[in-house]
């Protein structure tokens, strides 16, 4: 398997692209193609161990910026990264394109050059929620079509419910709607028309669901939802958390520092400092005062890993002819890899194909 990394996306290109692949190459055993300005591609290589990786390079002049109009960009600059990589892809040279550039260029590339698959009307983002319960919230549209129709949030049900099932292994994934209220009739019209059309349907509809019950209750595996309330309730749900874990940790440091100064503390001498998000025990703390910091600074910890958004690595855009990854504007090398590792899995899962498939015999049967 082959997979193209646009070295010349994100806010640390070349660098973490480059850093990434390499990584993913290392630990999945894929072969990567590198895209974008050579002479920058092999800068960043050459401060890397890189014997016995499959690594290639294709040249690509040109790179879309951030401030670019995506369509417009993406045929004013037909040797961009975007559209090279893209390329690579749809002539069979390569199995899927994983970017962390600009995500509307990526998004408009694949529609000009790989095209939509047949009788699917838009694409559609999916990204992975992590909540209380062990498996994770599957959540889309979150950013590919901002204006909908039900037809499309229909398809977009179908297309996530293959991407849950067959790529993270959660059989006959229960889809909700979301929406205000849990009762048939409440939402916009587009909701309740969107209920119908998924109630009459061969999917596991659950029935509508509430924003506030998707990452505390285990009511649904897949939530549907148009692009911009999508993107609006992903943006949310990062803010939220984040601030959330630093809160927690800032908390348990004004905890210890207190129990310091009052000597609840079970030896003297604790000093505690947050650099770069980890806590450092400092001076003449002995063991047991940084036992007493890792046991109340460990969950914590846990709940930034678990909400990391470099363990996800991208978000794979479903509905058109091929395995596109888009990946996070600042994702670092761990995230780069993960977003390889997410576009490995997605391939190996035939989504694209069970996805055409599907949209087949719907079309036959709706002929008949």
């Amino acid at each position: 398997m082959r997979i193209v990394v646009d070295a010349m996306g994100g806010d640390h290109a070349p660098r973490e692209p480059v850093r990434g692949a390499v990584r993913a190459a290392r630990e999945y055993g894929c072969a990567i193609t590198l895209v974008g300005m050579t002479a920058q591609i092999e800068a960043e290589l050459r401060k890397l161990k890189t014997a016995g990786l499959d690594l290639h390079i294709v040249h690509a002049p040109d790179v879309i910026g951030m401030d670019e109009h995506p369509a417009q960009a993406v045929r004013r600059k037909p040797d961009s990264s975007h559209a090279v990589g893209l390329r690579l892809v749809r002539d069979g040279h390569a199995d899927a394109f994983v970017t962390a550039g600009h995500s509307g260029a990526a998004m408009a590339g694949a529609l000009f050059i790989l095209g939509r698959i047949a009788h699917i009307d838009r694409p559609a983002l999916v990204t992975v929620m992590p909540r209380l319960q062990d498996r994770p919230l599957i959540l889309l549209d979150v950013g590919a079509t901002t204006d909908c129709k039900p037809e499309y949030l229909h398809q977009f049900a179908l297309m996530g419910s293959i991407y849950t099932e067959y790529a993270l292994g959660i059989p006959n994934p229960r889809i909700g709607l979301l929406s205000n209220g849990e009762e048939d009739i409440k939402g916009n019209r587009l909701v309740q028309e969107t209920h119908v059309l998924l109630r009459e349907s061969q999917l596991n509809f659950v029935g509508n669901v509430e924003p506030k019950d998707l990452l505390v209750n285990d009511v649904a595996d897949l939530a549907v939802c148009d692009g911009f309330v999508g993107n609006l309730i992903l943006k949310m749900g990062e803010a939220t958390i984040s601030s959330a874990t630093r809160m927690a940790i800032r908390e348990l440091q004004r905890g210890l520092r207190l129990r310091v100064l009052i000597g609840i503390a079970p030896v003297a001498g604790l000093a505690l400092a947050a650099r770069a998000g980890r806590w450092q025990v400092l001076a003449g703390a002995g063991i047991g005062a940084a036992g007493v910091a890792g046991l109340l600074l460990y969950p914590a910890q846990r709940l930034r890993q678990k909400t990391d958004y470099r363990a996800y690595g991208g978000v794979p855009l479903l509905g058109v002819k091929g395995v596109v990854i888009i990946a996070h504007g600042r994702s670092d090398a761990i995230a780069i890899a993960n977003a390889v590792r997410r576009a490995q899995e997605t391939h190996e899962s035939n989504v694209t194909g069970l996805i055409e498939g599907a949209m087949q015999r719907i079309a036959v049967s709706a002929a008949n």
